[in-house]
């Protein structure tokens, strides 16, 4: 009964796909703004450095002076390649507010100096000026129309948007499989609380990982359940991925170039891809992919780092493997959660359930899969293992141990996307209570993030020796305080595991859809849709 109940109201969330676009939008920008809300400003990873390249960026210093500084990584004393830049005081102040609390869990952030606007300016250095500047021209320009820390707010809030849009974008194609509540279930199992964390502040591994789900569900969905009127809307989905994933850095090629590869080991028919690359909208995108990724690469070849890392003597590529290998579980858990200056671990709890849910949609994958289906989900698991080991190692001696789990995070989404759209395919029909199952892993990931945001959202408060009910707050998020972002989180992650209860979509409509495509498309042979046709008829 209570399934039937929720069932009725994912149906009314979604009617459409811009129906379903519009709510998933909705639901993931109030889950990364809860996120904006509840972490004080420059208390993420690095985010004081992308602060200020933003506000550089926006005022046009794309490139600005380099400047050597030394830092300690890792126990590794260095001299970092940074850029200086001539911004408004609030730049200085915002470079060392979190310095009171961050790596210390105990501490509240109500410790940090208060951000005010100041007259004049000063020159402050930036570890992110490097980066290509397309994300900070997009979230830096409310530092132009607004005084103090509004700005830097409203900077989160923009690069919240972005990446909600790009997620809200996955799980259209996710609804667009014929058993809906599966694809979703493999969308939101990849949108982990750190993801949802990052969409949150100014850091480009936000859309990054976003981008990457992204590009992943698309992918996936274009090769391996091929429908010919709805190719162009997922060739443009995996193009806009693709864009902005390798935009943000050039590694994204390699993260595109992996998804399109094991999605390719899906796919069911050679004829499936020759249509595909004949479609005019493939070369369109693959020209707009490829005119991003030759433009990444030039900007990152010549702005190259000429930061200087006194490693010792013993410090070898195997030694810093191995030293990557042992940290192989704390990757997994920052993969998950870990929040703050990675000084706020998620409760028991939540890597447990989605620990869980990821072992269950990788379990029934491998039970149905067939030999190619299992070599994609190997696959994969080989890569989030493998790729940190090869990464530090051939780098660790240019730039020290600076690997974190939210670096493989676009990749390592692919994982419960393939997972689950390999258990669409496979799975049987009958036999079985499906979607009470999936209704149930979307329940457990709800939990788990809502305990996730509370969590971290104490930390900030009152320390990880505070009081467990968050009262008397010594710091609290501005504009409305912690119990209305609480609330807020909670409705939001509520609707987004409700969407996962959606109803398979009746095979007399996927039937009228194909006889009307065939109907009307005459030019089919041209754009590459006849062969899609016959596979969705054979299916």
């Amino acid at each position: 009964m209570m399934i039937t109940a929720v069932k009725s109201i994912a149906e009314r969330l979604a009617t459409s796909p811009r129906r379903l676009w519009a709510v998933a939008f909705a639901i993931l920008f109030a889950l990364s703004a809860s996120w904006s809300l509840a972490t004080p400003i420059g208390g993420s990873p690095d985010e004081p450095a992308h602060l200020i390249r933003a506000g550089a960026v926006a005022r046009g210093q794309v490139n600005g002076e380099e400047v050597m500084t030394p830092h300690t990584v890792g126990g590794i004393k260095s001299y970092w390649a940074e850029s200086g830049v001539v911004l408004p005081r609030i730049y200085e102040d915002v470079a060392e507010t979190h310095s009171c609390y961050a790596f210390k869990p105990w501490q509240s952030a109500d410790c940090a100096p208060a951000l005010k606007q100041r007259s004049g300016t000063a020159e402050v250095t930036t570890s992110a000026g490097r980066y290509h500047p397309a994300y900070y021209f997009a979230v830096g320009w409310p530092s132009l129309l607004l005084p103090g820390k509004t700005a830097f707010y409203l900077m989160r809030l923009i690069s919240a948007a972005i990446c909600a849009a790009l997620v809200a974008s996955a799980v259209v194609s996710a609804a667009e499989w014929r058993r809906r509540s599966l694809g979703i279930l493999g969308v939101v199992a990849a949108a982990t609380p750190m993801s949802l964390f990052m969409f949150g502040v100014v850091n480009p591994s936000g859309p990054e990982i976003a981008a990457g789900i992204l590009v992943w569900s698309a992918a996936v969905a274009l090769l391996m359940n091929p429908d010919p009127q709805l190719l162009s809307r997922r060739v443009a989905r995996l193009g806009i991925g693709a864009t902005v994933l390798i935009s943000i850095r050039p590694l994204g090629v390699i993260w595109c170039s992996g998804a399109v590869f094991f999605a390719l080991l899906l796919l069911g028919r050679r004829d499936v891809l020759g249509s595909i690359l004949r479609h005019r909208a493939t070369w369109v995108w693959g020209a707009l992919t490829a005119v991003s990724a030759g433009v990444a690469l030039v900007w990152s070849s010549t702005h190259p780092d000429h930061s200087v890392i006194n490693a010792p003597s013993g410090f070898t590529p195997l030694s810093a493997a191995r030293q990557t290998f042992d940290n192989g579980l704390l990757y997994m858990k920052q993969m998950i959660g870990y929040f703050g200056w990675l000084d706020a671990e998620p409760p028991a709890v939540t890597l447990l359930l989605w620990c869980g849910v990821a072992v269950l949609l990788s379990l029934l994958a491998l039970c149905y899969a067939r030999l190619r289906d299992s070599l994609a989900v190997l696959g994969i698991l080989a890569g989030i293992v493998v790729i940190p080991l090869v990464a530090q190692a051939m780098q660790a001696q240019k730039v020290g141990m600076i690997w974190q789990g939210r670096y493989l995070l676009p990749f390592a989404v692919g994982l419960p996307i393939v997972c689950a759209a390999i258990c669409h395919e496979r799975l049987p029909q009958g036999g079985f209570a499906w979607r009470r199952l999936m209704v149930l892993c979307s329940a457990a990931l709800a939990l788990a993030d809502f305990a996730a945001f509370v969590w971290a959202l104490r930390r900030m408060a009152v320390g990880t020796g505070g009081s467990f009910f968050i009262s008397p707050a010594h710091w609290a998020p501005p504009f409305v305080g912690w119990q209305p972002c609480v609330l807020l989180y909670g409705v939001a992650v509520a609707a987004l595991g409700l969407l996962v209860a959606l109803s398979d979509r009746k095979e007399t409509d996927q039937q009228q859809g194909e006889v009307s495509s065939a109907g009307t498309s005459g030019d089919g042979a041209d754009d590459g849709s006849a062969p899609l046709a016959a596979v969705r008829a054979e299916a």
